[in-house]
């Protein structure tokens, strides 16, 4: 046997392909661990290990679905189960030699509707444009109160401090005024 046969070899199994092995070596560590942490003891936690491989699809290769059967065999031979209760192991697999790694139960059992995710695009492009409509209506809206504003601003500065100006030169011409008709009134020297 070469060394590339070797390299494709796991559990006894020749694989074709390195991404296999390299599968069949994760599924091996998988194993390993579950069987460092599981409790032959209890059946129930077996039952529910085997289901729940079955169920998240853990183990694709015949190293992990040779372990499946072993547990599926423990809890046969287990005298209070019921053969018919127990879950068949899923191949996932054609004989034809074509993996089926898109197969899903699940996938194939929700499809998505074309129409809804229509709607929800069109909803989407339709909370933009008003979120947009509204967000350029608030910054016209605060140019406007900048512009209106009695307070001096970058918008309005030139025009504010020239009112206020004006109004103070206004206010000195009209006091001065009254000086002088003071003054006038009590007749002092005016030069």
């Amino acid at each position: 046997m070469n060394s590339e046969n070797n390299a494709l070899s796991v559990g006894g199994y020749l694989f074709y392909t390195e991404k296999d092995a390299r599968l069949a070596r994760a599924e091996e560590q998988k194993i390993e661990y579950l069987e460092a942490r599981i409790d032959y003891s209890s059946p129930e936690s077996i039952r529910y290990i085997y289901e729940h491989t079955i169920q998240e699809r853990l183990f694709k290769t015949p190293v992990g679905l040779r372990y499946l059967q072993k547990l599926r065999d423990f809890l046969l031979a287990q005298p209070e189960t019921e053969p018919g209760s127990i879950m068949d192991i899923p191949l996932y697999m054609a004989f034809d030699g074509e993996l089926r790694e898109n197969a899903n139960p699940a996938r194939e059992r929700v499809v998505p509707s074309q129409k809804r995710d229509r709607d929800k695009e069109k909803s989407r492009f339709t909370l933009s444009v008003i979120l947009n409509v509204l967000m350029a209506a608030a910054i016209v809206a605060m140019f406007y109160i900048s512009y209106v504003s009695e307070q001096p601003n970058v918008i309005n500065y030139e025009r504010t401090l020239t009112s206020k100006y004006a109004s103070w030169e206004q206010e000195l011409t009209e006091r001065e005024q009254a000086i002088r008709e003071k003054e006038r009134e009590l007749k002092i020297n005016q030069d």
